[in-house]
């Protein structure tokens, strides 16, 4: 019972371990949301920190109120994006581990 103890600790370790490394990666993968036809771009990273907007030239004599719904489906656009890049990136973190009754990835 014993091994079967320290075996499951080392694996927990491992997956912690392991997780504190994908979090690093993640906050440094960027993706892209656009709208209006990439009229509107902003760049995030998976930890949803907005690096850069792009807003084309042509938007900034248009309507504020359209100026700021691309703005908007642009961010969510980004925001999906990162989480898609972080639900495929931690998918990994638990191949292997073998714990009784706890079925791993959720």
């Amino acid at each position: 019972m014993k091994g079967g103890i320290g075996n499951l600790m080392k694996q927990a370790q491992a997956v912690q371990e392991n997780l504190r490394k994908a979090q690093e990666e993640l906050a440094q993968i960027e993706v892209e949301g656009a709208s209006g036809g990439g009229m509107v771009k902003i760049v995030m990273t998976c930890r949803h920190d907005v690096r850069r907007v792009e807003i084309d030239k042509e938007l900034l004599g248009d309507d504020k109120e359209v100026l700021e719904d691309l703005i908007a489906a642009a961010v969510n656009d980004a925001v999906r994006k990162a989480e898609k890049a972080t639900q495929e990136k931690m998918a990994g973190l638990t191949t292997g581990i073998n714990i009784p009754g706890l079925n791993l990835p959720f």
